[in-house]
């Protein structure tokens, strides 16, 4: 998923300030996916530049002033049908590092583990549709658990079969 997608998706509801879309990309995604810092400013100046986003007003106060920013009609076309794509697949990762198959299989597997009980916790907590998303996630974790230990029961019987 995309920042900039996910920027112009929550615009989808109306114009807002830059600290509003911050605000509600922290409830939504940033406790998984923190941005870094400023990165809400660099990819919308990007969305703004692409005309993908625009300035929806901006108001002067006691500080710097505000922008509020808008999607354009067009663009909510764009992220619905970004959101009907299904995502690729990652490529397959080879270990580039120098450390035993088991090694690097309980660590993924160990951190999969704590990775789905954070968002098993997340989810419990959140309305309905936050809790389609926590499934989302949960389901994909959980296929990926599934395929490291069915990756270390074939690593098991090929070393049985290699002893042989």
């Amino acid at each position: 998923m995309s920042i900039g997608h996910t920027l112009l998706g929550l615009l989808e509801s109306g114009p807002r300030h830059s600290c509003d879309l911050k605000r509600a990309f922290d409830e939504k995604f940033g406790h998984s996916r923190p941005p870094r810092c400023g990165q809400g400013y660099s990819t919308m100046s990007r969305l703004l530049k692409s005309g993908l986003g625009v300035v929806h007003g901006a108001r002067a106060g006691g500080g710097p002033e505000r922008q509020r920013y808008a999607i354009t009609e067009a663009r909510i076309t764009d992220v619905q049908q970004w959101l009907v794509t299904p995502e690729k697949p990652e490529p397959y990762l080879r270990s580039t590092i120098h450390r035993g198959a088991a090694d690097v299989l309980d660590t993924r597997c160990a951190e999969h583990l704590r990775s789905m009980r954070a968002r098993t916790e997340r989810k419990r907590g959140g309305e309905s549709a936050d809790q389609l998303i926590w499934d989302r996630a949960l389901f994909h974790l959980g296929a990926d658990l599934r395929r490291l230990e069915l990756t270390e029961a074939r690593r098991d019987r090929l070393r049985e079969g290699v002893a042989r």
